[in-house]
């Protein structure tokens, strides 16, 4: 963050650097490279659980191939827009920022709305896979009130442990990564001596109905959210130089982790296609080498869920507290702990809400998740085009070697996928949907009539990290 630079002294962009209003200015950045790359991984990932269902729903061809060109179609140009938004505008809020500098505080409200829950449905499913998991060790986690208990103590325990500094989390996020990615990396090392490459045609040749939406859903589900991360940019160090190189290598780093254990298994496994249901890889594991590995993978998935509900709800709370540095929300949602400068707002607020969804039915409420992060994702494709053509001289420490028309292909494939997702929606996705939606709207009037109102203190919307824009004379 830089100094305030006076009005009488503008840049040639007519944009000026400008501090944003927080708690602790002076506090030092604590995400460096090798944390920030894990905490991007368990983003997007967490590990080859939950790629199963592609093999189910067509095949383990399709599956590679998917595997192997879905990034090219989403995850790169997904990482590339997030790069270069959040070295130009270092800021917590991430995507709000965006939308709100493209298009207003309208459209920045909207999206934050969208994309905050989707996060927090999102977070919710995780204690309940880590219980899912921990039932078939203890069965008394399998229903009734011991689960309940359990669920609502592991989301609190959780959440402490998100609350005590994105230091402690960055450091889980690198313990996380490695013990539950072993298991895999061992697998696959002892698969591949056992390699039969025409399984990986066979197998879908076998009169199984393709299933394509479960397919294409599968991949979307496991490689997005690329974005996320992004609302955590002003706590990071160096986001110029930090962010693009996090971003490329855990792009890398998430594909390998996704097509090295599905090309082994389906290689190296003959079983029915139907078989490839979530957690078969476990499965696969027992059949490979024996139960010792199956158990060491079911442990690891547990890992896995704990380091995506840490990474996602530090997105949530750091969301929260750059739409309140924005003026979207109350000043006090943006209020850190004295303790550990944590947002504990924030915190609470997505723990609370996660706690009340994860008493809910996930099946459609989940595909309405996917289905308003559609939205968002192309609220913030549209915002990248627009802030390219709005601010053309602005300084970008990294920006994508394309002008407006090749951004414009870029973002068009991705959409065209996005458009599909939403398209193959339920009915009561399409209404779920439109109501979150409508309550999105509903509340960027209700925060404008309670700033006409003066009930609540809000910062100035236009003073956001990263820059501000002069007001024509």
């Amino acid at each position: 963050m830089g100094l305030d630079i006076p009005p009488e002294k503008p840049t040639t962009t007519g944009i000026l650097p400008i501090t944003t209003t927080t708690n602790n200015p002076s506090t030092k950045k604590k995400l460096t490279l090798i944390p920030l790359i894990f905490l991007i991984y368990f983003e997007v990932a967490g590990g080859p659980y939950g790629e199963e269902p592609a093999v189910q729903a067509a095949g383990p061809l399709f599956a590679i191939l998917g595997f192997l060109i879905f990034p090219f179609i989403w995850a790169i140009p997904e990482s590339l827009v997030t790069a270069e938004l959040s070295t130009t505008f270092p800021g917590n809020g991430g995507f709000v920022i965006w939308a709100h500098k493209a298009f207003g505080p309208f459209c920045g409200s909207l999206m934050g709305s969208w994309k905050f829950l989707t996060g927090v449905i999102n977070i919710a499913a995780f204690p309940i896979l880590c219980i899912d998991y921990l039932e078939k060790l203890f069965p008394v986690f399998n229903s009734g009130l011991p689960r309940t208990l359990a669920i609502l103590f592991s989301t609190l325990f959780l959440s402490f442990v998100n609350y005590t500094g994105l230091n402690i989390v960055g450091m889980a996020a690198i313990t996380l990564g490695i013990i539950s990615l072993a298991p895999f990396v061992l697998m696959s090392l002892i698969a591949i001596p056992q390699i039969r490459p025409h399984r990986w045609v066979s197998l879908g040749q076998q009169g199984v109905k393709k299933d394509w939406t479960l397919f294409f859903n599968t991949l979307f589900w496991n490689l997005n959210f690329w974005d996320t991360v992004s609302t955590m940019a002003g706590e990071v160090e160096n986001p110029k130089k930090t962010f693009p190189k996090a971003l490329f290598l855990a792009v890398i780093f998430t594909c390998l982790a996704y097509i090295i254990p599905l090309m082994a298994v389906t290689g190296a496994v003959s079983v029915d296609q139907n078989e490839w249901e979530s957690g078969f890889m476990a499965v696969a594991a027992e059949i490979i080498s024996g139960k010792w590995l199956k158990i060491w993978i079911e442990i690891g998935a547990v890992l896995s869920a704990i380091g995506l509900f840490e990474a996602q709800l530090s997105s949530c709370a750091y969301q929260v507290l750059g739409m309140a540095d924005l003026g979207i929300l109350p000043k006090f949602f943006g209020v850190r702990s004295k303790w550990f400068d944590t947002p504990w707002v924030g915190i609470l607020l997505s723990t609370l809400i996660t706690i009340a969804v994860s008493r809910m039915d996930f099946t459609d409420i989940v595909a309405s998740a996917n289905f308003i992060y559609s939205l968002g994702m192309l609220l913030e494709f549209a915002s990248f085009v627009w802030l390219r053509r709005k601010f053309p001289t602005l300084k970008r420490p990294y920006k994508v070697p394309l002008g407006i028309p090749g951004l414009v292909v870029m973002c068009l494939i991705p959409s065209a996928f996005l458009v599909l997702i939403m398209v193959i929606a339920t009915k009561i996705v399409f209404l779920v949907s439109g109501l979150m939606t409508a309550g999105a709207i509903m509340w960027y009037f209700l925060i404008n009539y309670l700033k006409a109102k003066k009930w609540f203190a809000f910062a100035n919307g236009d003073e956001i990290e990263g820059v501000e824009v002069m007001q024509s004379s």
